[in-house]
């Protein structure tokens, strides 16, 4: 997976959801210096990290990873 287009696709349903940074790392349990590293891709998300973001977000770890691959179509 590369950490900028995960990141791009995070903040992306994240906006779309309507949650700033601050009230998705709350709802994620997350510290929001994550949820922005993440975002940017100067961090990649581990397992745990994806299963809080896609649950908060409510979509599927596969549906994250499908938006990613149709990009590179």
């Amino acid at each position: 997976m590369d950490a900028k287009r995960i990141g791009r696709r995070i903040k992306a349903f994240r906006k779309l959801k309507g949650y700033t940074q601050i009230s998705f790392a709350e709802k994620a349990d997350v510290p929001i210096a994550v949820i922005g590293a993440v975002e940017r891709g100067t961090k990649t998300a581990d397992d745990e990290l994806l299963d809080k973001v896609t649950e908060s977000l409510g979509i599927t770890r596969e549906e994250l990873i499908l938006e990613e691959q149709t990009e590179e179509i």
